[in-house]
């Protein structure tokens, strides 16, 4: 089975948004920057690194980076049985499935990143990466420090970030040497993330979770707070409020995927970090990182590779042989037809649902497999809204 995995703040890069310009899926840059009052698209292509580094700046253009490459893997007809995002990325994640709505997700990015911003101005933090240390150890190190410091990240088998004050992240890194890390290496941010120097930032925040209403989805997300699966919409509002002040369980979140069958994981979005995490935990795992156009070759040679019957030969604009995506001719709220249901027989030209006033017709004749887009969702243009089993 394979996943979706989607990086958080710091794997912003300058220029990350350049290669992309020219592609369909940029589009979504054009809407986020009217749905967030904010150029993303200068943001991600002309922004220097100190720019990025603002909380602000990182995590929105972070988040719509990803989603851009998500848009063009879903062209590719590639679709997960899981996903899960690190930190910011579970906002991905959310809005990959379904369970935000693409403008709720920009507009609780927003929110999460200026909420985070002024907390951290508020109370000043920061955080260090402890590499060649057990997690116990760690925790060990943070309690010996007698401070304001704490696990915030369990990232992989041996790579653990801590975070808290100053000195109280000085202290932990003296112990945490002691008891044999072999490296900690500071991280630049702008605040003590995923610890109690959140609260300010959490409570904010749940005023807007309380406007978006997640929705349930068919695929589900494996959250931060607790590396267990979710697709019910009514939880969300409680875990991603408190993912802010807790530490993310990434390991233990790799975990979870294994052990529901996930072989295959490909980080969408820029940066690789994930897809060494994944590596590292999760033995025989096929991984594979997709930053930029050029690595959508990548992506179906990777698919194609991981077939063992071959099914997933590609053709024509690297849709799958025996399947098609209908995708949406316009942007706005889709609404499906109600009389068509999975397996239903499908004609070219046959309406299965309605963008705002538009029909959406499909071009295709074969089997409704399933609705990528759920009702009431608000879609792009070009963004898939059913999957069909040609004949």
């Amino acid at each position: 089975m394979l996943a979706f995995t989607f990086p958080g703040q710091g794997s912003q890069r300058p220029g990350m948004g350049r290669p992309w310009q020219d592609h369909e899926s940029w589009e979504l840059v054009d809407e986020a920057s009217e749905i967030a009052g904010r150029d993303v698209g200068a943001l991600l292509c002309d922004a220097d690194a100190d720019a990025l580094r603002d909380t602000r700046n990182a995590q929105l253009t972070t988040f719509v980076s990803s989603l851009m490459v998500l848009d063009a893997a879903e062209r590719l007809g590639l679709e997960p049985s899981f996903c899960a995002g690190h930190s910011l990325g579970e906002y991905t994640a959310l809005t990959a499935t379904g369970a935000l709505g693409f403008d709720d997700g920009v507009r609780l990015v927003a929110a999460r990143a200026a909420a985070m911003h002024d907390a951290g101005l508020e109370q000043p933090g920061t955080m260090a990466a402890v590499l060649g240390l057990d997690d116990d150890h760690v925790d060990v190190a943070c309690r010996r420090a007698d401070a304001d410091v704490w696990v915030a990240n369990y990232n992989a088998p041996g790579q653990v970030v801590i975070a808290g004050s100053p000195a109280g992240v000085d202290s932990a890194t003296d112990h945490a040497k002691q008891l044999g890390a072999k490296r900690v290496m500071g991280l630049p941010v702008s605040g003590a993330f995923h610890t109690p120097f959140m609260t300010a930032a959490r409570d904010r925040l749940r005023e807007a979770l309380a406007e978006a209403k997640p929705r349930d989805t068919d695929v589900p997300v494996v959250a931060n707070v607790d590396a267990l699966a979710h697709n019910e919409g009514a939880e969300w509002a409680s875990l991603l409020s408190a993912q802010l002040s807790s530490p993310v369980r990434w390991k233990q979140s790799l975990l979870t995927l294994a052990e529901a069958g996930v072989t295959d994981f490909a980080e969408l979005g820029p940066g690789g970090v994930l897809t060494g995490m994944a590596k590292r935990t999760v033995k025989d795992s096929r991984t594979i990182s997709v930053a930029t156009p050029e690595d959508l070759d990548k992506l179906i040679e990777w698919v194609d590779a991981g077939s063992p019957t071959g099914a997933a030969q590609l053709d024509g604009e690297h849709l799958f042989a025996t399947e098609r995506l209908v995708v949406s001719p316009a942007a706005g709220i889709f609404t499906p037809l109600g009389a068509l249901i999975e397996g239903s027989l499908i004609d070219v030209g046959t309406v299965i649902g309605h963008v705002a006033d538009q029909e959406v017709r499909s071009p295709f004749a074969g089997l409704l497999q399933s609705y990528i887009a759920v009702d009431t969702e608000r879609v792009t243009m070009r963004q898939p809204i059913a999957w069909l089993r040609t004949h």
